[in-house]
């Protein structure tokens, strides 16, 4: 795969059966062309943020085109985690964890 770039694509489907949602999740595990990362989800409203790395929008749009999967928004997206704003983040949290532990 070429230079790729992180994106969300949000899915706003909550008329798909949870059933059709699994059996797309096993079709998308096999792509190549694009590496699923992650998927954040909330069964009840029907709601999915998924985390993809590919060179292009375009890809995305061509592999759920093929597939069948609508999708709301594709967003090209970076991350940033608490530690770069404030110290080392692992420490902070294990202290905190033995505090509560006393």
């Amino acid at each position: 795969m070429s230079k790729t770039n992180k994106y969300m694509m949000i899915h706003n489907s909550p008329e798909v059966d949870w059933e059709v949602v699994k059996e797309n999740w096993r079709k998308l595990a096999g792509v190549e062309a694009a590496t699923w990362i992650k998927t954040y989800y909330n069964k009840d409203k029907g709601m999915r943020f998924c985390i993809w790395l590919a060179p292009t929008e375009e890809i995305l749009k061509d592999i759920f085109t093929e597939i069948g999967i609508s999708w709301e928004s594709i967003t090209l997206v970076e991350e940033t985690v608490p530690d770069v704003w404030n110290g080392n983040w692992a420490d902070d949290l294990a202290e905190a964890y033995d505090r509560s532990e006393m």
